[in-house]
């Protein structure tokens, strides 16, 4: 701490010095003609005679990550972006005064430079600097050993830092916004309208998630951060928006973990005169054309480490079509069981106690069926696997199957043990969804703070009348996890939820 302190310490004398020369350490508008990443792809090949005969001249700003001095002249590293390109800063090309600044320059200052490019005698493309703005002093030393910083807490914690010594956090971060631009132009390309929905609301729905509570003092009421769009999504379908998105901020009071974030990016869309069995291609042509964006066209496997310590990859495969099993004949296939077996509520519970599932006692079968998936089809799930046909216990605002009214026409896509994506036919019928609004709410008053609370807005709605929807909502952080290879939902996320710096 102290010799951080000391170098604090010099760089405040070094800004009292720079005053001195008449300059502002902490400068104004500065003119990058030309990015680096942009100087380096045209003139990266370039040959010391070329840049001899045909002089080009550059303008470039950036953060100083390396400096290496000697006598009167000094090589810096300068990172524009993602790019480093070299700059070259000599005392009789510079004259005394802008010397003078190149002296109290530290690792950290950001700083603008014009000068010709040429190549030094490693054969390094390096601009010699003619004229030298510095733009702004940098008064606190980055980390030791920062280039390359690896240590988790900081990086998360200190996301800035992070970003100045990892380039390729920053092309995640880029390959991120890629993505999402290439979701908007795929739905748009399919006719749907992009809406914005309250992020407060006076009543949480549209998912089984504990929601943040805060208060509103000009209303004197409680309200909610949103668990989920849905049920405004579908007000919109009632009101005459046939097809309509959402690229949103979702919050769930819940656990942190590798997957799991309180606050999270969501993909909801809604398609009127559909069922979810259209979902489905649809959602493997959005994913692979998603793949193509990041990988290149073409691309039908990828590579993904499903932990960070994994040294060998899985290839996932996304040739199409996907996998498709129902829930239950995937946990029957799992446990090598008969379909007589698999319907015996006796032989379903001795399975969830053989495979320890978190049994509180007086389970209903499809709640020990859902256990069971969990504990061991989940994890199983690797290449993309449409799994469908899902309990209505489970689903309070998916529509019943009509060959099977315990069931839904409901799909949950997963890869790499993950669920990605969420769909299904919407329930329209309005007396229906209120029974299963009250069964949420019995469940709510024994204790399950995730069930979901009945919203009578929303059944007045469903009574004016919602035509057949289909519905769907893709987890963003976890989709931009597997196209950039990142086991940790807390690397694909600028800002991930900590616990209080201590």
């Amino acid at each position: 701490m102290d010799e951080l302190n000391d170098q604090i310490a010099q760089r405040l004398k070094k800004l009292d010095l720079i005053r001195g020369l008449g300059m502002n350490p902490f400068g104004g508008r500065f003119e990058a003609m030309d990015r680096a990443g942009e100087l380096i792809a045209r003139y990266g090949t370039a040959t010391k005679e070329s840049l001899e005969q045909n002089p080009v001249s550059a303008t470039v700003a950036g953060r100083i990550v390396a400096l290496r001095r000697f006598g009167k002249a000094a090589f810096a590293s300068l990172q524009d972006g993602v790019d480093v390109l070299q700059v070259y800063l000599k005392k009789d090309v510079l004259g005394d005064q802008g010397h003078a600044l190149a002296e109290l320059l530290d690792i950290g200052d950001v700083i603008g430079v014009s000068g010709p490019l040429f190549r030094t005698k490693t054969n390094e493309l390096t601009i010699e600097v003619k004229q030298l703005t510095l733009l702004c002093k940098s008064l606190r030393p980055l980390p030791e050993k920062w280039h390359g910083l690896t240590d988790v807490e900081t990086r998360y914690r200190q996301r800035y830092v992070d970003l100045i010594a990892n380039p390729d956090v920053k092309r995640i971060f880029f390959t991120r916004s890629t993505i999402v631009q290439a979701i908007r132009a795929f739905l748009v390309g399919k006719g749907f309208l992009e809406v914005e929905t309250p992020m407060m609301q006076p009543i949480p729905g549209g998912a089984t998630a504990r929601p943040f509570v805060t208060h509103h003092n000009a209303l004197n009421t409680d309200l909610y951060l949103r668990v989920a769009p849905e049920l405004y999504l579908k007000r919109l379908i009632v009101g005459g928006l046939p097809r309509v998105f959402e690229i949103n901020r979702n919050f769930r009071n819940e656990g942190i973990s590798t997957i799991h974030n309180p606050e999270f990016t969501m993909l909801e869309f809604y398609m009127a005169y559909a069922d979810y069995t259209d979902l489905i291609p649809l959602t493997e042509e959005l994913i692979v054309e998603l793949i193509e964006a990041v990988h290149g066209k073409g691309t039908q496997t990828i590579p993904y480490r499903l932990h960070p310590n994994d040294t060998q990859p899985t290839t996932l495969s996304f040739a199409r079509p996907w996998k498709r099993l129902t829930y239950r004949d995937a946990v029957a296939d799992r446990l090598g069981a008969t379909p007589q077996q698999i319907t015996d509520p006796a032989y379903v519970l001795a399975q969830a106690t053989k495979h320890r599932c978190e049994l509180k006692g007086g389970e209903s079968y499809w709640r020990l069926v859902t256990l069971l998936f969990e504990q061991v089809v989940e994890p199983t799930l690797m290449q993309p696997t449409f799994i469908t046909d899902f309990p209505v216990e489970t689903s309070p605002l998916a529509k019943r199957k009509e060959t099977d009214p315990d069931l839904t026409d409901r799909f949950e896509l997963y890869i790499a043990t993950r669920e990605i994506a969420n769909a299904f036919s919407e329930l329209n019928d309005p007396q229906d969804q209120r029974q299963r609004f009250e069964a949420q709410m019995a469940e709510r008053a024994k204790g399950d703070l995730e069930a979901q609370p009945l919203d009578e807005d929303f059944l007045r709605a469903l009574e004016h009348g919602m035509p057949p929807t289909a519905g769907e909502g893709i987890g963003i952080d976890r989709l931009v996890m597997l196209l950039t290879n990142q086991a940790s939902i807390r690397d694909v996320i600028l800002f991930p939820q900590l616990r209080p710096e201590k």
